[in-house]
This record gives C-alpha cells, structure tokens and sequence, in this order.
C-alpha cells in the first residue's frame, strides 16, 4: 500500500514540473485538423456568382433535415448564379445539424463546405437559423455582389465546367 501511494506522489510531482498546455481561448485560437467540419459556408466563384443552384441535394442528403432549400428562377436581369435557377432561401437549423458532412458529398457545384470555424454559440432557437446571408462567403476581389446583370445566352448550364482536380 506504501509503495502505491509514492508511486502516486511520483505521478503528481512529475506533473508539477511540466509546462501547463492551457490555451488562452479568446486571444489564441486552437488550430483545427484538415478535415475537421465547422460551420457550413455557401462558396462563390470569382466573379461574385453564387455556385449554389438550389437543386437541393444537399437537404435530401441531410439525414438530421437540418437544411432547407428553396429555388427560383434566375433572369439576365437578375441573376445570382449561372443556369436556370439559384437558392432564393437557404436555411440550415445547426440545433438539428450532426456536422456529417453529407451535404458537402451531395452538392454537384461544390457550393456548401463545412469550414474550419468552431465558434458556434446562440441564446435562442431564432439564432441557431443560419440564413443565405450569414452563410454566404464574402464576394473575392474582383467579383460583383449579386444580383448581377448579364447578356443573354452567356450562362447556359445549370453545372458549370469543373476543372480537373489533377491539373
């Protein structure tokens, strides 16, 4: 029994010696792994478009039915993304939302990610709605907001051309 108990005093005074590993949370973030999955974000290409095009893949893929999707249609006047239609409501509950990532699988465009940020707090069910715009990543440099106008003809598909990932 005494030899337990110095082991344990051994433990405790090791310990002691070594540096604490506490992170100061608010000034000094944790870096997250590669694949980790954080909040959702909705992706743009470079002119500003938005690559969703509310084909709803991505809540028929939800198996929590976090998401909800709502599509209209896109005009040369107004047009948000290219194709016929765009996401005219996009609304994920993150209370009901597993962070799976089968919405990331299910997207043909690529549009919804589930980034790297873990700071995901609210005081009532209204705030746990992230909408289109809380979701929606800032237009890059050079790119237009949308709406944006355009000549007729120029966007035909639905899905753009993807590049190849090898080149």
């Amino acid at each position: 029994m005494l030899k337990e108990i110095g082991r344990g005093l051994m433990t405790t005074f090791k310990m002691m010696l070594e540096r604490p590993v506490t992170i100061q949370y608010p000034e000094q973030k944790r870096p997250v792994r590669t694949r980790y999955r954080g909040r959702h974000i909705l992706r743009r290409y470079e002119n500003g478009l938005e690559r969703c095009i509310g084909c709803a893949l991505c809540a028929a893929a939800c198996p929590a039915d976090a998401i909800f999707v709502e599509a209209a249609e896109n005009t040369d006047e107004e047009r948000y993304s290219p194709g016929e239609r765009y996401a005219s409501t996009y609304e994920i509950n993150m209370l009901r939302c597993i962070f799976c990532g089968f919405c990331e699988d299910a997207c043909p465009t690529e549009a919804i990610v589930l980034g790297d940020n873990y700071e995901l707090s609210f005081t009532d069910r209204a705030q746990a709605i992230y909408t289109k715009e809380m979701l929606l990543e800032p237009v890059p440099p050079g790119g237009q907001p949308t709406p944006q106008k355009t000549p007729p003809g120029v966007y035909t598909r639905a899905v753009p051309e993807m590049e190849d990932p090898k080149d």
